[in-house]
């Protein structure tokens, strides 16, 4: 294969990736008044009709919903999340949700993955120096590292599916780790969902900040200290052995 065949397939591979950026960009502009909280708050009677009615296809077409929102990261993820608590209570509502962001998920990581995730993977091992060094020390702690982002509420979730495709990290722990990793953040946002009847009834908004009470928080930030264990006995122990 000649240097223009090289280039044409990697332009190739890359077109996933750009089509998420593009739609990325595109749903910004065109779908951030669209998928909000008024408008969940103004087609509420229309969507609990729909789900007593069909409960199955509500469960499916929600879902598919969810994924796409995710998986092209357009606008209204948080709103999905609340809307998958209101329409299906806490459980089986973050099940919904959870399996939805991890395929959504899962979908942005194949795409940077099989554009540059394996050349730039492939790049790293064969380089020398402090790129190399990160790299292992990215590959040594890869579940420690992976759970930690998914942990913290500051990491964006687009960062957390990017990053891991482009240090060759596998699909089963990218998929394992995302699934567990945003149970906590999910379980509350589902729960803030599944009491939003009140909240219509009192014409107020949800409160998305309870996430950062203390009572949620603390042991949110406890799970990732538990996560970034194995990391600091890995630098403690090999700092004793030099």
């Amino acid at each position: 294969m000649n240097t223009n065949d090289k280039d044409k397939a990697g332009w190739t591979r890359a077109l996933p990736l750009v089509g998420i950026l593009v739609a990325a960009i595109v749903g910004f502009f065109t779908l951030r008044d669209v998928l909000t909280f008024e408008a969940l708050s103004a087609n509420r009677e229309m969507l609990i009709a729909y789900r007593d009615s069909h409960y199955l296809a509500a469960v499916l077409v929600f879902m598919s919903v969810y994924i796409v929102i995710v998986g092209f990261s357009l606008p209204g993820a948080t709103v999905a999340t609340l809307t998958g608590g209101f329409l299906f209570g806490t459980f089986p509502g973050v099940l919904f949700n959870v399996s939805a962001a991890t395929l959504g998920a899962v979908l942005i990581f194949l795409a940077a993955r099989w554009g540059l995730g394996e050349r730039l993977a492939a790049r790293m091992d064969s380089s020398g120096g402090k790129v190399k060094a990160i790299k292992q020390g990215i590959d040594e702690n890869q579940w420690s590292m992976l759970f930690l982002i998914r942990l913290v509420p500051l990491v964006p979730f687009f960062v957390a599916n990017l990053v891991p495709a482009l240090v060759g990290v596998s699909l089963w722990r990218f998929a394992v780790t995302t699934f567990i990793g945003i149970i906590p953040g999910g379980l509350v946002f589902t729960s803030v969902g599944a009491g939003l009847g009140e909240v219509f009834a009192r014409g107020e908004t949800p409160n998305l900040s309870v996430i950062f009470e203390p009572h949620i928080l603390l042991p949110i930030l406890g799970l990732c200290a538990l996560a970034a264990l194995p990391i600091i006995l890995k630098a403690v122990r090999g700092k004793e052995a030099l």
